[in-house]
């Protein structure tokens, strides 16, 4: 006889199961990606979204249907990065929904939740594409609710669930003809797909490690040299010997010599029938073998000091970062309140420097290399004091974050501006009129932004065949808005040709910018080349200071 419902506990390891179940697998999901870019990144947001639901799920108190569910929908909100991550919070979002209220889930309800999470999940993109990981939903969805007119064992329904999406996502290629030209199914549903098998494997009682680090992410602080020089010993090993043969004056002194030449920091103390240590070594194990001989051990304990004082270090680092926050954040509230404020999405120094030259108040870093969160989102506005503020993505993967971020958001209005690129996002703030109202400046940068066309150039991580172009492992790409368009071996010959793609005859501004594995004296001469060949433009060359993109480049 099948299994006919689950409570809360059995959804809370399926769900934990999936999270796990989808971040063995980011790697092998990234590399799906269709243009071969070393920053291909669906894997890795997928799972980063899912961990922030994952680590509050873990946290969790409550042990009830509806606790589960807001931890599940809250968590993933927040910590939604790129457009699948958004899209994948947007499904769970949708399926706790339909969860809610209900102590025990059956076949029926979770056929609803399903619908519901493609329903939510649909109204978050303004225009959904077929082929991708909502198409894969969809089709779990209508399976599931095909199952729930006949059969009631959940085995059978969530069996035949994954069979229907794994289905789907095989036929992704015949959807979208850049899967089929690249050989990859859609990466999106492929997650999706991995997050399903995992949570079936929790149901059908295989071990899962239900354990996970927090997906807070704390910069490394490595113990100094002097660190480690002041901790000589680093186990800290305190037990009790039950003894079983007499330990008198001669051999405790005989113990006591033994620890302290493995150690220092001893105590040893005789009472009766009983021996207290405490040793500071390297070699506990040493120290335990040695009290073996005089009887049996109780209340065994060895702390790993170097580990302690280095997780005390990235505590204190935590902690003074948090002190700067909230002090930046009191510093903001004490000035006065602007009518306009600018977020911006940066992806190096010198970028950076060009927004915060522009007026930008506040930067993210991420873009291309990392996508900042829904949560990254929500704490920079938080940071701005100002009563309409203007979020610029200046990436495409990032857009649907900024705008799960505005939703969130009550008491300011937050106008994001879908710059796809850093040139997008610059023309934006360069066309900003500060006595123009905020749907106007709007409007003129919604304008202004579509006639900048991006190039940018970095390498190639496999091998492919895409836009009628054959690319091999460690090639220099040049891609454009939509497409690449140049592939070389030569980092100057590749661009120059990318560069005769992207000009037209209204082409009037050449802006290059320069990543940090870029020469100025070699992005210089790109520029007094390009100059030479296009002698009625006007050519700027700025230091970005961007990773993996040697330039990136805009044509206006």
């Amino acid at each position: 006889m099948g299994t006919k419902t689950i409570d809360v506990q059995m959804l809370k390891k399926m769900f934990l199961a999936g999270a796990k179940s989808i971040e063995a697998k980011k790697e092998w999901i990234n590399e799906l990606n269709v243009f071969p870019v070393p920053d291909g990144d669906t894997g890795t947001n997928m799972t980063l979204t899912i961990m922030a639901a994952a680590n509050e799920v873990n946290g969790l108190v409550d042990s009830s249907m509806d606790a589960l569910a807001k931890a599940i929908s809250s968590g993933s909100l927040r910590g939604a990065r790129g457009n699948s991550g958004v899209i994948l919070s947007q499904l769970l979002r949708g399926f706790t929904k339909g969860i809610r209220g209900h102590e025990t889930l059956d076949v029926m309800i979770i056929s609803n939740a399903f619908q519901k999470a493609v329903e939510t999940a649909y109204k978050a993109v303004m225009k959904p594409k077929e082929g991708t990981i909502l198409t894969v939903a969809r089709g779990a969805a209508d399976k599931a609710s095909e199952l729930a007119e006949y059969e009631e064992d959940l085995g059978v329904l969530f069996q035949e669930i994954i069979k229907e999406a794994e289905a789907v996502l095989a036929r992704t290629p015949d959807m979208l003809p850049v899967l089929k030209e690249a050989g990859v199914v859609d990466s999106g549903g492929q997650g999706l797909v991995e997050v399903m098998k995992g949570a079936y494997d929790a149901f059908l009682g295989k071990e899962v490690d239900y354990s996970f680090a927090p997906t807070t992410q704390v910069t490394p602080v490595k113990i100094s040299a002097q660190t480690e020089a002041e901790i000589k010993f680093g186990y800290c090993t305190e037990f009790i010997i039950m003894l079983d043969k007499e330990f008198d004056d001669k051999e405790e002194h005989a113990f006591k010599g033994f620890l302290e030449s493995i150690g220092d920091s001893i105590v040893c103390v005789a009472d009766d029938d009983i021996v207290k240590i405490h040793v500071h070594t390297n070699h506990p194990g040493q120290a335990i073998e040695k009290a073996l001989t005089y009887g049996s051990l109780s209340r065994l304990k060895i702390d790993n000091m170097r580990e302690e004082h280095e997780e005390k270090l990235i505590k204190d680092a935590s902690k003074l970062a948090a002190q700067q926050a909230e002090e930046e954040k009191v510093r903001q509230a004490s000035q006065p309140r602007k009518e306009m404020g600018f977020i911006s999405v940066s992806i190096g120094e010198g970028i950076g420097e060009i927004f915060k030259g522009l007026g930008v108040d506040h930067l993210i870093e991420g873009g291309q290399t990392m996508n900042p969160s829904t949560e990254d989102m929500l704490n920079a506005i938080e940071q701005v004091n100002a009563d309409t503020i203007f979020i610029l993505p200046n990436n495409k993967n990032i857009i649907l974050a900024a705008n799960q971020a505005k939703a969130l958001t009550e008491d300011k209005n937050i106008v994001v501006i879908p710059t796809k690129t850093v040139p997008q996002g610059i023309t934006a703030m360069i066309n900003y009129i500060p006595d123009m109202s905020a749907e106007d400046n709007e409007n003129r940068m919604l304008q202004e932004i579509k006639n900048v066309k991006t190039g940018q150039v970095t390498y190639a991580v496999r091998d492919t065949h895409i836009d009628d172009k054959v690319i091999r492992q460690g090639d220099l790409m040049g891609i454009g808005d939509h497409e690449i368009l140049s592939v070389g071996t030569d980092l100057e010959a590749t661009t120059q040709a990318m560069f005769e793609e992207l000009m037209d005859e209204e082409a009037e501004l050449i802006s290059i910018y320069y990543g940090k594995d870029v020469e100025a004296s070699a992005a210089e001469a790109l520029g007094e080349a390009l100059q030479e060949k296009y002698p009625d433009c006007d050519i700027e060359v700025h230091f970005g200071g961007q990773p993996i993109y040697y330039y990136v480049v805009s044509v206006e």
